[in-house]
């Protein structure tokens, strides 16, 4: 059995300069926390592969292609590949979102 306490692992480096901390990662998947502080957003770009988001905390805004929807804890939303997509937190608390991408991606985000 592998354990990890998130608040013990290390911010991973990323071009939205927000605090992502990777979950799990396997030849086959790719798990990250994604915590957005009142008023930060990612940058808007487009994975390689299929992602879903699960909110574990907190109220924002995601886009994914034309759509923008307000979610806030206990939310599933799938995100295609190929397909432009962002988050916001308009809220002022902290935003926490499970990031899952399968098959892990070979090659990089497009930022937007």
């Amino acid at each position: 059995m592998i354990t990890r306490k998130m608040s013990e692992q290390g911010p991973a480096k990323n071009p939205h300069n927000v605090d992502v901390r990777r979950v799990y990662e396997t030849a086959n998947a790719l798990s990250s926390v994604i915590t957005l502080k009142a008023g930060e957003k990612l940058i808007r770009h487009i994975t390689p592969v299929d992602v879903f988001f699960y909110v574990l905390e907190g109220t924002g805004v995601v886009e994914v292609g034309n759509e923008k929807e307000t979610v806030s804890a206990d939310t599933v939303i799938e995100s295609p590949k190929d397909i432009p997509h962002c988050w916001y937190n308009d809220s002022d608390a902290d935003l926490r979102v499970l990031v899952v991408k399968v098959p892990k991606p070979t090659s990089s985000s497009q930022l937007l």
